[in-house]
């Protein structure tokens, strides 16, 4: 029987973002697994022979640092120790993605992104403009972390928000997920025969961010809630995107159809946030949080006001000028992620002060707009 697709896609050509995470590339010792990386690009081939273009997103170097060394994670758990790892198992990884693409007739370009390539203007710019050269050329763009010189203090962590972030970059019709579990569950399918798989989420809210838990693999660095982080970031680019399982046959195409049970799927927001508003309000975490009156939610949700003094009635934590804050309404529901141009100790002191009776010198925005995010009713 067949089944009817559960998102359009339809017929058309797509550009598709494929994420694939280490415990999927990499054997039970942390070796990499040709086998996977030659599936996976036989899959690339057949999307390519039809007319898509891919971007793959890899996560396993620092597992196959390891393995080269003959290391142990817990030998080497220190930001040095996993930079120089990276650094080793890097060019393992891509001898084997170039190999596996060689044997389809394609050709492979590693691209390495860190932080700092999503928030300065003309890093993005340019960043863009060597994908779509890539993709222009045929090339199969390879894409991960430039982890052994990433600064531990602005570093993805993870290479799931990475994805989402360039399938924002490239306008991707698609972000998919690839783990070792065929999607979001209702429980820890490992350890509980009860756990069914949720096919689609409309919505990633808190009580979702709860059932996708800590990390999955001792190989990796991410697990369900990065992947459910990605997805949301995605979704908020106007990107769907799908989690499934590596090991599925034929997983990318079926993603592209939209096949039932293919994995969990994240329809698309109507609306698409620009790279810099997605890294304050997904990639930046919160130092703080500020209450405000009605009258600031009003400003600041329907008139895309700055917001001043004047409208906080409560602040929380202990955070500097440039932290990212969170903005939370009379019903302590969040309103707005921003960066604030005052530290926690300067709005307490003029917090309800109107902007005429604050000193000279002082910024008279506690959050510049355009260094906020609206986080209510977006849909």
């Amino acid at each position: 029987m067949n089944v009817a697709p559960k998102y359009p896609v339809g017929c058309k050509v797509v550009l598709l973002v494929a994420k694939i995470g280490t415990s999927s590339v990499t054997s039970d010792s942390g070796a990499i697994d040709d086998s996977s990386i030659e599936s996976l690009c036989m899959q690339v081939s057949s999307l390519v022979s039809n007319g898509h273009s891919v971007v793959i997103v890899t996560s396993g170097a620092v597992a196959a640092g390891l393995a080269a060394l003959g290391k142990s994670r817990s030998e080497m758990s220190d930001l040095e120790s996993l930079q120089a790892l990276s650094a080793v198992g890097q060019s393992r990884l891509m001898r084997v993605y170039d190999q596996a693409l060689g044997k389809f007739g394609l050709i492979g370009g590693q691209v390495l992104l860190a932080p700092l390539d999503f928030v300065n203007r003309n890093q993005y710019l340019h960043a863009r403009q060597t994908l779509e050269k890539l993709l222009d050329l045929g090339v199969i763009p390879v894409i991960n972390e430039n982890d052994a010189i990433a600064d531990d203090e602005l570093r993805f962590g993870d290479n799931d928000r990475l994805a989402a972030l360039v399938a924002h970059l490239l306008n991707a019709d698609l972000l998919l997920i690839l783990t070792d579990i065929a999607g979001l569950f209702t429980g820890d399918p490992k350890s509980s025969e009860n756990a069914t798989l949720i096919e689609e989420v409309t919505e990633v809210n808190s009580e979702l961010e709860k059932l996708a838990g800590g990390a999955g693999s001792d190989r990796g660095s991410g697990g369900m809630a990065s992947k459910l982080a990605a997805a949301k970031i995605a979704t908020w680019s106007g990107v769907k995107a799908v989690i499934a399982a590596a090991e599925r046959p034929n997983v990318l195409q079926d993603a592209i159809d939209g096949v039932s049970g293919v994995g969990t799927y994240f329809p698309a927001k109507s609306r698409r946030l620009g790279a810099r508003k997605l890294w304050i309000a997904f990639a930046l975490t919160s130092s703080g949080t500020i209450e405000i009156d009605s009258g600031a939610s009003v400003a600041i949700v329907e008139r895309s006001s700055s917001l001043l003094p004047a409208g906080v009635t409560r602040v929380t934590g202990n955070f500097q000028d440039g932290d990212a804050v969170e903005i939370l309404g009379q019903d302590k529901k969040l309103v707005a992620k921003g960066i604030s141009s005052l530290t926690s100790s300067e709005i307490k002191r003029w917090m309800g002060y109107r902007t005429p009776d604050l000193p000279d010198g002082m910024s008279h925005e506690v959050i510049h707009r355009d260094d906020m995010v609206i986080l209510a009713g977006f849909d």
